[in-house]
């Protein structure tokens, strides 16, 4: 299964290129081959004086005696920390809706549904300019904003006394959220090179399964041990002081802005973060209002969406003649970006849908308890959790088949599930689940932190905030297509069986078990393409 591979130039092993200029050169491939052109040896030992101008977090500190920032392991869990807090609010609120309902004033089923979507779509609308606003102004800089802002936000939740407050509060953690995630993917691409990169990457993959999966569990706990009227609010005090620790250590630990990059002047293109901006909420918000806008008009906000899109891509090509956009369209050209975020998309729609499904029929269904059901995810976090670790270590030598190998046991461990619900729905369902949802976790494990590692190795550096930016708005709106899709397939088979939940569930992760198929005929071509053209993705 091993593959021969390539080693792509670095394109952050050039400092003194400006980041106009490196991002042209981007779109510069081989004239016989996709094949990015070997770094020629004698750049690799350069003299000390070409070396001063690049920071060490940029060395490989493997490949040319660069000594690597000493500090990179200690700046990686600051980094996992804050994206932690902001994955997990993703899906510890879930289990915290029926507690939101009997015990805040003001919380209508209108209310509730926007502390939901409200956060989805602030958080999809400022990923990229985000990630945009790092690259140009400081990484660290807009990290510890990014925490301060969540931090706050979290407390405005827990203090929230009505709806209408706590929807405001969810909007503002939304926008805090999509500012501080790229800054995550940036700070690990800048920070760590080769095989590092690939375990770097593996870790914060960890993160992403385990804060997805365990979410449910925390806030049942935390409901439990507070109570159903007020236990709600401390799923939003308990980012209090992780995010308090985190822009303290923030400070010490992460790498200041480089100064051939400090006294740069970058352009921010609001013209282009506009067009995309409103491209994105147009794109999400039919989705995560599925089931309460109804009607058919809302599915015309698509077609503005792609109208916009449109706009976004003419207005690119003619900014970046002159000027710097906030996307480099010529990543696109590269396979591997350009197919990496495609699979995070349509992976991402089959995978987020499972616990809002499942935690549905645990809860509603079978009368589990917040806690009770948050347990059941248990399974797939420790699979996830490890495979990711596993994944960024050996990713370097399988490359794309490694996912190729991820989403099969992803489509294995959700027939699985399909296959218990449809036969035994019994109150014991949570521990018929534990094996396929471990099985499923591992295959997630190998799945998203693997994508994460090749979509970015031929990403420049310093554009490294806006392209993984660009893949959390995928995942996003995948997450956004899959739980409408599913969410829908899931409410109109529960009424056409009158209630029956062993007959709705089975459908609705058959919609899931179609978005993972597609993700995995995508990494499949891949490999195939790339062996025909002996480009295979790799580290």
């Amino acid at each position: 299964m091993t593959a021969e591979h390539r080693k792509p130039v670095e394109p952050d092993a050039a400092p003194t290129v400006s980041h106009h200029a490196a991002h042209h050169a981007a779109a510069v491939e081989h004239p016989s081959s996709d094949r990015t052109v070997e770094e020629p040896s004698s750049d690799r030992h350069q003299e000390p004086s070409d070396r001063a101008s690049s920071a060490p977090a940029q060395s490989d500190g493997h490949d040319d005696g660069d000594q690597p920032d000493p500090r990179r392991w200690k700046a990686l869990v600051i980094c996992l920390l804050g994206g932690g807090i902001v994955l997990l609010d993703v899906s510890i609120v879930n289990v915290a809706l029926q507690s939101i309902s009997k015990g805040l004033p003001g919380a209508t089923p209108e209310a509730v549904q926007w502390i939901l979507s409200g956060y989805a779509l602030a958080f999809g609308l400022l990923l990229v300019p985000g990630g945009r606003l790092g690259d140009a102004t400081g990484r660290r800089r807009m990290f510890v904003v990014g925490v301060g802002l969540f931090t706050v936000a979290s407390a405005l939740c827990g203090f929230a006394p009505n709806g209408i407050v706590l929807v405001v509060a969810r909007l503002v953690q939304g926008l805090a959220g999509g500012l501080l995630t790229p800054q995550v993917t940036a700070l690990i691409q800048q920070l760590f090179r080769g095989k590092e990169r690939g375990t770097a990457f593996g870790l914060f993959g960890a993160t992403v399964g385990i804060a997805t999966a365990i979410g449910p569990l925390v806030g049942g706990l935390l409901i439990t041990a507070f109570g159903t009227e007020n236990g709600w609010r401390f799923v939003f005090f308990v980012n209090l002081p992780v995010g308090l620790v985190t822009i303290l250590l923030a400070f010490r630990y992460l790498p200041k802005p480089q100064r051939t990059e400090s006294g740069r002047k970058h352009d921010f293109d609001p013209v282009g973060i506009a067009l995309l901006g409103a491209a994105v909420v147009a794109l999400l918000l039919p989705f995560v209002q599925s089931e309460q806008w109804k009607g058919a008009t809302k599915w015309w906000l698509v077609v503005v969406a792609v109208v916009l899109g449109v706009a976004f891509v003419l207005w690119e090509r003619r900014y970046q003649r002159t000027k710097e956009p906030v996307i480099d369209l010529a990543l696109f050209r590269r396979r591997s970006f350009s197919l990496g975020v495609g699979l995070a998309t349509v992976y991402f729609a089959g995978f987020t849908p499972l616990f809002f499904v499942l935690t549905l029929a645990l809860q509603s269904g079978l009368g589990y308890s917040a806690l009770l059901a948050g347990l059941s995810s248990v399974a797939f976090a420790v699979g996830s959790g490890v495979a990711s670790t596993i994944g960024g270590r050996i990713v370097h030598r399988f490359g794309r088949q490694l996912i190729v190998v991820g989403t099969v046991l992803v489509l294995i461990g959700l027939g699985g599930v399909i296959w218990v619900v449809a036969n035994h729905y019994e109150k014991d369902l949570g521990w018929w689940l534990v094996l396929p949802l471990l099985v499923g976790g591992i295959g997630s494990g190998l799945t998203i932190s693997p994508n994460q590692t090749l979509t970015l190795s031929e990403v420049p550096v310093e554009q490294g905030g806006s392209a993984g930016g660009l893949i959390q708005v995928g995942a996003r709106v995948g997450s956004a297509i899959g739980i409408a899709a599913v969410g829908s397939v899931f409410y109109s088979s529960l009424a056409d069986a009158h209630g029956d939940y062993s007959q709705g569930l089975p459908l609705a992760l058959g919609v899931s078990l179609g978005f993972v198929a597609l993700a995995l005929i995508a990494g499949i071509v891949d490999v195939v393409v790339g062996k025909v053209r002996g480009t295979e993705a790799s580290v």
